[in-house]
């Protein structure tokens, strides 16, 4: 960085434009601050990038220092420019970045992008920018690229394509877009967002929606703030036909060591991540080459119908391995149908595999239409919902280059295949990048080097075409919790249709004798004796179970008022049915993503099998039966070793109500039904928790403290 001191500093009225202004998408004029000619420094990439953009826009460039900058002139200070520079990129030591951008301000600049790190008193930085209605992308940005722009302010260059890249961390952003381009993958916008004190992720992701260039688009997110907005955003996009790609980081426990709720405890950052790709119509994926590995795959093929999968290969070995794998990424490989293995035997020598994998046993080397033959058989069956061709096609003209044509031939009956019938078709090449190769991405059959890559990014197909993204609006009349004890629990079960078992409570001053005779004179033995106060009763020992007389209940109740103190305690009569499953439905409300629910395997041992569906609420009833089917505990509700099938269809209403309760009710944290008693006849919750929302400081210690005093 050069050494850059402003002119001068202002002040000026506060307004504050909300969207992502033209000046970063395609600028009239740049100025860079901070020009350099030594090309180890990010001042060189930053102006000789933005001087590749001389013909579409005016560009100026400031070095207080010299005279000129790689061949232009070079300016002392920003109300030295000849004009008002739309677009300024600030590239000096972090103490003059402040008075960079105030002067720059006062000459009429309303955008920044700034590159410094490690700027000092960001909180006034970002006064100035509010005040006077600019925006900023920084500070820390490793800046930004449009290829149709030709905006290229960033360090190193782009090939042009048709991926969009946003990332909270330049460096990896960098790495995406180099592993994108060596895959043969260009891109079509890049913006590292750097500490996002003003422009944030979600501003920049929501500025691609309408952005014709782009077809896929990579996000590299840390944290997760406004992650409602940034659901919102993703959903638009997938509309719009931009799928995004999500690598993320942070999947820490820490959030679960404060949760008062087992809703709290049995769900991870990677759980919710994961549900709200699922709303947004978005794709989580583990690493930058599995990201990648999709994106090429994006760029050029439409989503499969299913996850049902043709393989086909000249080689058993390579036919059973990439069986293996695929079934092992979820996808299946459907055994075929008698007449369509009396096809395939047709084509393919005696005794060759047509049943799935199909082994081609040689013809395909005897005669490369083979190949397209077989595929088309596959494609028309209405059997697959993708093929998958693996072995040498792609290598036979690399290697024996008088057959080139013919392979080429066959290339191109392959491409017209995928686009007539809609059937993706993947390949797996033993070559990477012979002429053959490159015309299957030409003709939009995606090629790759393994077959691991190939059924990897078949896979994430396959996935993101089971989640298009979903609308959450949360329906008009819903009830809300009134209060944070069970009996207000109880109370608000009943109002959304959910059974819970006959019960009395204890009144204020009421003595423990009048309470036991009157349960015994309204409730049917066995009960249960519960402090209603409690958020977890079994942990604090305030409940007791299987009290089979009113001589029982009285010494029971005395016995737990002289340990926990007088409080608000409720006898309830016992769930006697049998055949019954034990679930948990847990609403709570995140503080990024808002509103969320879970349904899984419940009662007390629910934390140790952790056996747990979460989304995004509210969730309608094809996403709540979706969450329920794909429990493992769901055979357990099938009928198990003989037992009854339960009441799954009650089971999944009250999910559809607990999601919408928690969604219409912004001041409650967590509402969890545990356990949830499942019978064929319907439903019973035994046991309720309501929390509100905390305060928001110090909320987790009081909270933590409280429950310590309870024990």
């Amino acid at each position: 960085m050069s050494d850059w001191i402003p002119a001068h500093e202002s002040r000026v009225a506060q307004v504050r434009t909300p969207a992502v202004p033209e000046a970063f998408l395609d600028p009239a004029s740049v100025a860079v601050v901070g020009a350099t000619e030594d090309d180890a420094k990010w001042g060189f990439w930053l102006a000789s990038g933005a001087l590749g953009g001389l013909a579409r826009r005016q560009v100026w460039l400031g070095n207080r220092r010299a005279d000129t900058v790689l061949g232009q002139p070079s300016h002392a200070s920003v109300s030295d420019l000849p004009g008002v520079p739309e677009l300024v990129v600030v590239c000096v030591p972090p103490a003059h970045v402040l008075g960079v951008v105030e002067e720059a301000i006062a000459a009429g600049t309303r955008a920044f992008l700034t590159i410094t790190a490690s700027v000092p008193d960001q909180d006034r930085l970002t006064e100035v920018l509010r005040a006077s209605g600019a925006r900023m992308i920084g500070p820390n940005s490793l800046g930004m690229y449009d290829a149709d722009a030709e905006l290229s302010l960033a360090w190193g260059t782009f090939t042009p394509g048709s991926l969009a890249i946003v990332s909270q961390s330049g460096q990896l952003g960098s790495e995406i877009a180099a592993l994108a381009e060596h895959g043969g993958v260009g891109i079509s916008r890049f913006y590292s967002v750097g500490n996002e004190i003003d422009v944030t992720a979600a501003d920049l992701l929501e500025s691609l929606v309408d952005h014709q260039g782009t077809r896929a688009v990579a996000v590299y997110l840390e944290s997760f703030a406004d992650g409602r907005r940034l659901v919102e955003v993703f959903r638009a996009l997938r509309a719009a036909g931009k799928p995004v790609l999500l690598l993320a980081t942070g999947a820490s426990e820490a959030s679960q060591r404060l949760a008062q709720s087992h809703t709290g405890s049995m769900t991870s950052s990677v759980d919710l991540v994961d549900a709200a790709c699922r709303a947004g119509g978005a794709l989580r994926v583990v690493s930058p080459e599995e990201l990648v590995d999709l994106a090429r795959y994006l760029t050029v093929s439409e989503l499969p119908a299913g996850r049902r999968v043709a393989v086909v290969s000249d080689s058993g070995g390579q036919g059973g391995i990439a069986a293996d794998l695929a079934a092992g990424l979820q996808l299946d490989t459907p055994f075929f149908s008698a007449s369509l293995q009396q096809r395939l035997r047709a084509l393919l020598p005696a005794g060759a595999s047509v049943a799935n994998p199909v082994d081609l046993a040689g013809a395909g080397e005897a005669d490369l239409n083979v190949y397209a033959e077989v595929a088309e058989i596959l494609a028309a069956s209405g059997e697959v919902d993708a093929v998958l061709v693996s072995g040498y096609l792609g290598k036979y003209g690399e290697d024996t280059p008088s057959i080139t044509d013919r392979e080429l031939a066959v290339v191109d009956r392959l491409g017209a295949l995928a686009q007539a019938r809609h059937v993706p078709l993947v390949v797996h090449s033993m070559s990477r990048a012979s002429r053959a190769v490159t015309r299957m991405w030409e003709h939009h059959v995606p090629a790759y080097l393994t077959v691991d890559e190939a059924l990897r990014a078949l896979a994430g197909a396959a996935r993101l075409a089971e989640h298009p993204g979903r609308e959450m609006k949360i329906p008009e009349g819903v009830p809300v919790p009134g209060g944070t004890t069970y009996w207000d629990a109880r109370a608000l079960l009943t109002e959304v249709g959910i059974a819970v078992p006959a019960a009395v409570r204890m009144a204020e001053g009421q003595q423990v004798a009048d309470l036991c005779a009157t349960a015994t004179a309204s409730l049917s033995y066995p009960v249960a004796l519960k402090a209603a106060w409690l958020a977890h009763k079994s942990e604090h020992g305030g409940v007791v179970l299987g009290l089979r007389d009113e001589e029982q209940l009285q010494a029971a109740l005395t016995t737990m008022i002289e340990r926990l103190g007088p409080g608000d305690y409720v006898v309830e009569e016992m769930d006697r049915r049998g055949d019954v499953v034990e679930m948990i439905v847990g609403a709570r409300r995140d503080r990024d993503f808002g509103p969320t629910i879970m349904v899984g395997y419940g009662g007390v041992e629910a934390e140790l099998w952790r056996d747990v569906r979460l989304e995004l609420a509210p969730v309608d009833r094809e996403v709540a039966r979706a969450m329920v089917d794909g429990l493992t505990s769901r055979r357990l509700l099938a009928g198990w070793r003989g037992r009854p099938g339960v009441d799954v269809d009650a089971l999944v209403g009250a999910v559809v109500v607990a999601s919408e309760v928690i969604a219409a009710a912004p001041h409650t944290d967590d509402l969890e039904i545990n356990p949830v008693r499942v019978a064929p006849d319907g439903l019973v919750a035994v046991d309720a928790l309501v929390l509100p929302s905390a305060p928001a400081t110090g909320s987790h210690h009081a909270v933590r403290g409280r429950v310590q005093n309870e024990r």
